[in-house]
């Protein structure tokens, strides 16, 4: 049985696929303006603007194919995801190299309408497709005492401009606590909008965690590992101070160069009001029990 959660979203407030492909137009000439917060802004759940496919296909980070948010969509077409295998290693019953269908294989596959908070201070509301990772993970076995799930992007130099410039050190990883990985909310993504993954936003098989900022959701998956140490993650390495390794989406907790109260919804116009962002990004009630007790401050 799927999950079902507090679900506010409905297909309604996905944002259009023209504004999903063309955010990169909505967003580039106002950089500056995503990290000002303004006071008074309207609550999320109350104000959400449908998203295109257009929009979120066209606007994204994907160091690998190139630092500016258009690099993605020009450059992410040479990529080779087919075959596909993903390693699981580590602390597990049936490590391996697996078919990305094998690892699928009989697994339920649903729709997910999850908001999508950057952590560049934008939102919006998109359509996932795919599993939950707990079903991924009950299918290879965990061992007793693995704590921590790590994961990795693929490494195409020949593909990737971006790795050829070295503008950072790959393979971009990521990680997260066990009990964040087997949450019902956390869903490995193959597609979009009912469609497969687009290259760019991190064909065929990407993490989505919908309380954390958006970088923790790392694309194009090629390995899996269980482990009792806390791994290593992209964006903590280049600075810790600027992105701990939970980057739960907080309002409380600002980024050092830009507050995280509001943000602004994309496809709401250049100079649309912002509206406010919810703790765990609007699904407080579903994760924050995986957080008792911890200070989310100095656990940012």
């Amino acid at each position: 049985m799927a999950y079902r959660w507090k679900n506010d979203l409905t297909p309604a407030d996905v944002t259009p696929k023209s504004l999903f492909l063309n955010r990169r137009q909505l967003i580039a000439g106002t950089a500056g303006l995503g990290a000002i917060a303004v006071a008074g802004g309207a609550r999320a759940q109350d104000a959400l603007v449908p998203n295109s496919f257009e929009d979120i296909t066209t606007y994204n980070n994907f160091y690998e194919f190139g630092t500016g948010k258009t690099d993605p969509v020009q450059n992410a077409s040479a990529m080779v995801v087919d075959p596909w295998t993903v390693t699981i290693d580590g602390m597990v019953d049936n490590p391996g190299e697996y078919a990305l269908a094998d690892l699928l294989d009989g697994l339920e596959t649903e729709e997910r309408i999850y908001r999508f908070r950057c952590v560049e201070a934008w939102s919006m509301v998109v359509p996932w497709n795919g599993v939950e990772l707990a079903d991924i993970l009950d299918k290879v076995g965990v061992q007793d005492g693995a704590q921590y799930v790590a994961f990795e992007t693929v490494v195409q130099p020949e593909n990737m401009p971006g790795v050829r410039r070295n503008v950072i050190d790959f393979p971009y990883v990521e990680g997260l606590r066990l009990e964040e990985a087997r949450h019902p909310l956390t869903m490995m993504a193959t597609g979009i909008y009912g469609e497969p993954m687009p290259k760019q936003n991190g064909a065929p098989m990407r993490l989505v965690v919908p309380w954390k900022y958006g970088f923790k959701s790392i694309k194009s998956i090629v390995r899996i590992t269980l482990t009792d140490t806390q791994p290593p993650t992209t964006w903590n390495n280049i600075n810790a101070r600027e992105y701990g390794f939970y980057s739960n989406v907080n309002p409380t907790v600002d980024h050092p160069r830009w507050s995280q109260a509001t943000e602004r919804l994309i496809g709401g116009g250049l100079f649309s009001s912002r509206q406010d962002t919810l703790m765990f990004n609007g699904y407080e009630e579903e994760v924050a029990s995986l957080y008792e007790g911890m200070d989310l401050t100095a656990n940012y």
